[in-house]
């Protein structure tokens, strides 16, 4: 049987959304399939993002950057955004019955030192880290009922 692919968009496909899709591939990746693009893709993956995710376990070193025109002939039956761009310029995929929007600031524009800047991408990872977790939660749940 087919998971259900679980589509998370974001602007670029350099931050936010790698960080989302890892996540949840993370918690729920053995019910869902999770992937993630964007509408004007970066064409990389942002080295603190990578580095984020790698502290607390989830290895998203090998994700690419997409379009996502990409997903347009697939069936995908959750679309969730993760900033306000991707949410406007979303559009409609085969199969779609989900759609969420959940903002996230962007920690690519982060200013600063190093640190500081590296300590803004694990605020973000957090935030993402508690939606998500939630999120695959209250799946499981409702397909165990």
């Amino acid at each position: 049987m087919n998971k259900p692919t679980v589509l998370i968009l974001c602007t670029g496909n350099s931050c936010r959304s790698h960080m989302a899709e890892g996540i949840l591939r993370h918690a729920a990746g053995d019910l869902l399939d999770v992937q993630s693009a964007g509408s004007h893709p970066a064409g990389y993956v942002h080295p603190k993002a990578i580095a984020a995710l790698k502290e607390i376990g989830i290895d998203i070193s090998a994700h690419t950057s997409k379009h996502m025109n990409t997903f347009l002939e697939r069936d995908v039956t959750t679309v969730i955004t993760v900033c306000g761009n991707a949410d406007q310029a979303c559009p409609m995929f085969p199969g779609q019955v989900h759609r969420h929007h959940w903002g996230f600031d962007d920690p690519a524009h982060a200013t600063g030192t190093e640190e500081e800047i590296m300590n803004d991408f694990r605020r973000v990872r957090d935030q993402i880290k508690l939606v998500f977790e939630a999120y695959a939660a209250g799946y499981r749940e409702g397909i165990s009922l």
